[in-house]
């Protein structure tokens, strides 16, 4: 059985003092999610306070984005090294926001999902494990091209790096047009498409596909967490805004927890 993930996505929120309070409401209460992993992302420059208070308590951290070169002239990046340097288990790659938000959006989509590729190449280069967003816009989900857009990007990075290196990955179906909206893909939705994702990777290896976490990310709330995380291909969470609030982030890794172990 693949084992729950739950991924907290800060995002650009909070201060050294309200980070402090959230990890330690996590924290306190980390008995409730025994059997789930648990993986906070904080802004880059919270990493060692992160760091600090998660060292030894079975919680793992990463970032929300990295470089795909691996150093140089590039004001404004991190790259895996440095991660590697805070002992970062994880990196966000390709979040929708990256992509709707800043000049990621003026590029080719297929220039763009090379790009991923390369960053999904350096991330299990240097050990850390890339969590690999994938998802479709409003437009194209209203076009009924959930399917062309996720598989897209997918082939993209087995043509780049072979089937095999995504047993050192997670995938995070993130459907835009759920973030941040407060609207929910239906648990059936969800689980259809993360079906398909795993029967896309089964084509090359099926092996692959079995061991393969896909979390579902989009307005995930303590309050529909559980009927998402008892989809069989559904393997945990991608969460922004709930991941914020200590009581609600913990509600929804107990979630992952119970249906998981049921």
């Amino acid at each position: 059985m693949r084992k729950p993930l739950v991924a907290g996505n800060w995002k650009m929120n909070g201060t050294s003092a309200s980070h402090q309070r959230l990890l330690e409401g996590i924290l306190a209460q980390r008995e409730r999610f025994a059997g789930t992993e648990v993986a906070l992302f904080p802004p880059a420059v919270y990493l060692q306070q992160v760091q600090h208070a998660l060292t030894g308590t079975g919680i793992n951290w990463g970032t929300q984005n990295l470089s795909q070169f691996a150093s140089g002239a590039y004001t404004g990046e991190i790259s895996a090294a440095m991660l590697r340097d805070f002992d970062c288990k994880y990196v966000l790659i390709g979040h929708s926001e990256r992509r709707c938000l800043y000049a990621e959006l003026n590029l080719d989509q297929l220039v763009l999902d090379h790009i991923i590729a390369e960053k999904y190449e350096i991330a299990v280069k240097f050990g850390i494990t890339p969590i690999i967003c994938i998802g479709e816009s409003p437009e194209e989900h209203a076009l009924g091209r959930t399917e062309e857009m996720v598989a897209r990007l997918l082939d993209t990075v087995i043509a780049h790096q072979g089937v095999k290196t995504l047993q050192k990955a997670v995938l995070a179906y993130e459907p835009v047009w759920a973030i941040g909206t407060g609207k929910t893909a239906s648990p059936e939705w969800a689980q259809d498409v993360h079906a398909f994702m795993r029967q896309r990777v089964a084509k090359h290896d099926r092996e692959t596909a079995e061991m393969l976490r896909i979390l579902y990310g989009g307005s995930v709330k303590g309050n529909n967490a559980a009927p998402l995380f008892a989809k069989p291909d559904i393997d945990g969470g991608l969460i922004g805004g709930a991941s914020l609030d200590p009581d609600q982030f913990v509600t929804i890794c107990e979630a992952a927890a119970s249906t998981h172990t049921g």
